[in-house]
């Protein structure tokens, strides 16, 4: 099985400092449902992990994040695109769950769900969390410059190997490109 893990915020969606409260505030970036599209007919099961702190704080409640969902998933369905799994953190820091990325518990119930090792799996954040969570579990970890991204980029302090990208249709690109390249002669 293929698999892909992908942040939502600032990786799929606009971000915004004020949290996605509505469906309304969630926005696709451009080209991000098409390259998830791409995946899916690569043969990628395409999972989310996501910090939704925002219910912890109030902001919008669980009915609210299911809406936003939702629009995501039409949205994607409208351009051939399928996201087969959604996790999501909805507690606040402070809580200290183990579920609050850049901690692997998200992670964990990933390889838990669908009853595999995540070594090697991708996975693709604007933040530093998102790649610190992916690859404390074997995750290879990709940074787009979209979201977050640039901060995270000009801040530094990435996990070794970590890739860069200016958003995620480019990763894609690159992701595919180097799935169909032909191994390399063994001498």
């Amino acid at each position: 099985m293929k698999l892909i893990i992908l942040d939502r915020d600032g990786v799929i969606n606009l971000d915004s400092p004020d949290f996605i409260k509505s469906p309304g505030e969630w926005l696709p970036i451009p080209g991000s449902l098409e390259a998830i599209a791409r995946l899916n007919q690569a043969g990628y099961r395409v999972v989310v992990a996501s910090n939704q702190s925002g219910i912890a704080r109030e902001l919008f409640d669980m009915t609210m994040l299911n809406a936003i969902h939702q629009k995501m998933h039409a949205l994607a369905q409208q351009v051939g695109a399928s996201i087969d799994a959604i996790f999501f953190c909805p507690h606040a820091a402070i809580d200290n769950c183990d579920c609050r990325k850049p901690k692997p518990g998200m992670f964990t119930e990933i390889a838990l769900r669908y009853k595999t090792s995540l070594k090697g799996v991708p996975t693709v954040g604007d933040s530093l969390r998102d790649l610190q969570a992916g690859f404390n579990v074997g995750c290879v970890p990709y940074l787009v410059l979209t979201g977050k991204g640039e901060k995270t980029h000009a801040t530094g302090g990435l996990p070794p190997g970590t890739m860069t990208f200016p958003d995620l249709a480019s990763m894609v690109t690159h992701l595919l490109k180097m799935a169909a390249a032909p191994a390399a002669p063994n001498p």
